[in-house]
């Protein structure tokens, strides 16, 4: 196992962070994280607009982590709890960044690999189509989601969605989402 959680969590602490999480992600901790997150903004007496942007990046980021995680790696059902995730929001120069990660099996990361890469291959309009494709002919996974989730994050942040997957072991990758929101 050459992938260090705690590691990985240190890294994404740069920038001004607005909020880290490390643990168990609930709904009451969905609630949490927007309130706290959106009290921040008003801080930085951010626009309309941006507060907007990143607050429904979010809500669909803390969404797609609550409903895609899988049980944790034996190695790690020691230290942490069930439903186990990441989220560090963060403010840098010109941009807000929300990173996310969980546990994924092995056998899903080329599925979840292939459709953020067409994701990203798409333009304005394809990915308008895309959402409205899918918002039409939707059929809900055993999961909850319709696949909406990402198309809506690169929709509205306009920017590619950078990932990776970190190996953990030969059943689990840890997968990583950055979505970049800039100021405009």
């Amino acid at each position: 196992m050459s992938f260090d959680i705690n590691e990985y969590y240190s890294r994404l602490n740069g920038g001004d962070v607005l909020m880290a999480f490390k643990g168990s992600i609930s709904s009451e901790l969905i609630s949490n994280v927007l309130e706290v997150v959106e009290s921040k903004m008003d801080e930085y007496s951010e626009s309309s607009k941006i507060r907007k942007k990143v607050y429904n990046v979010l809500v669909e980021s803390l969404q797609n982590l609550y409903h895609h995680i899988e049980v944790l790696p034996e190695a790690m059902q020691k230290d942490y709890e069930d439903k186990f995730g990441i989220l560090v929001v963060s403010r840098h120069n010109d941009r807000y960044k929300i990173s996310t990660g969980n546990f994924i099996s092995h056998d899903k990361v080329d599925v979840l690999r292939n459709k953020i890469d067409k994701i990203n291959s798409m333009g304005k309009d394809e990915l308008k189509d895309m959402y409205k494709f899918i918002l039409n002919h939707q059929r809900l996974s055993e999961k909850g989601g319709g696949g909406l989730g990402l198309v809506d994050i690169a929709r509205k942040t306009g920017n590619p969605l950078d990932y990776t997957f970190e190996k953990f072991d030969d059943t689990y990758y840890f997968f990583n989402l950055d979505v970049s929101i800039e100021f405009v």
